[in-house]
């Protein structure tokens, strides 16, 4: 059953490939969400090259992030991105950190700490991850992660590892 959430909600969401064409993913992606009622695109980041983080014998990656207002539920927001991913081609074969052709993750969700079998809010890892904070940092400067801290400070403990910015 889905929860309501009559308000909107500022909402930061990861998004990632390295299958099957990553930039035309990414940007696929970035369309369909704009076409789901309950969200509103607020900025998007440049996209980023990175290596990939599980298993190395698989192509680089291209990642971004999206800020978005939404009035959807975490729930339904997460309902959302797993129906854009599989129709993208997305599968989930059980390996972790494997290829993929599109990944969307919730990275944050307004200033709400969420811990529940299906969702992690802010996304585990966010801090250590370049991939996810040097975009953040890019369109959400002033930033505060919940239960983290501020994303200019956070920053100075994530090294770029390989990450650099796409022109695109």
């Amino acid at each position: 059953m889905s929860q309501l959430n009559p308000t909107t909600v500022t909402a930061y969401l990861g998004l990632g490939s390295n299958l099957a064409s990553p930039v035309s993913q990414i940007k696929s992606a970035r369309h369909a969400l704009a076409t789901f009622n309950g969200i509103k695109e607020l900025a998007f980041s440049s996209l980023y090259h990175s290596q990939p983080m599980g298993p190395q014998d698989q192509p680089d990656y291209v990642n971004a992030v999206m800020a978005i207002a939404t009035t959807l539920s975490p729930t339904d927001l997460l309902h959302c991105l797993q129906h854009i991913e599989q129709a993208q081609g997305r599968t989930r074969n059980g390996q972790r950190w494997g290829a993929r052709t599109l990944d969307l993750d919730i990275l944050m969700y307004g200033d709400f700490i969420i811990d529940s079998p299906s969702l992690t809010v802010p996304h585990n890892g966010i801090v250590e991850r370049a991939f996810v904070l040097y975009p953040l940092l890019e369109i959400a400067p002033e930033l505060t992660i919940p239960g983290k801290g501020n994303i200019a400070d956070l920053i100075n403990h994530c090294p770029l590892a390989g990450l650099t910015r796409l022109n695109s």
